[in-house]
């Protein structure tokens, strides 16, 4: 039942563009007990059904912009490649430091941001 719970959290959170792995890879950690590498790549084997899911349902309603999705997607496998390398060579501890950092950057980036929420023009 623990397993439905995180899973169906991580698919809606993911679903939504947030990333499943904020609420996954913790969960994973903390819940059920793998270690750092481990969690890190169920997370990239279960994103890859849901993000198909969830990209059809964006793609249906028109909310792809799809020049600049295909720039992000070509420098992003080149930081995939990089990061992939940086991640197996870190001890543990370091990458779940490094990953605890990443979340907290940004959930208080996040909290404080002032200004208007909106789309940019490309």
């Amino acid at each position: 039942m623990l397993l439905f719970l995180i899973g169906l959290l991580s698919g809606i959170i993911g679903g939504m563009g947030i990333g499943g792995g904020t609420i996954l890879i913790p969960a994973l950690i903390l819940v059920v007990g793998l270690k750092q590498h481990m969690a890190q790549s169920v997370n990239l084997l279960s994103f890859i059904p849901t993000a198909i899911i969830a990209l059809t349902i964006h793609w249906k309603n028109k909310n792809i912009k799809w020049k600049l999705a295909l720039h992000i997607i070509l420098f992003g496998i080149v930081g995939a490649v990089i990061g992939s390398y940086l991640a197996v060579c870190l001890a543990p501890g370091s990458l779940r430091r490094i990953f605890g950092a990443f979340l907290l950057i940004m959930g208080v980036y996040e909290f404080f941001r002032k200004g208007k929420v909106g789309e940019k023009k490309t």
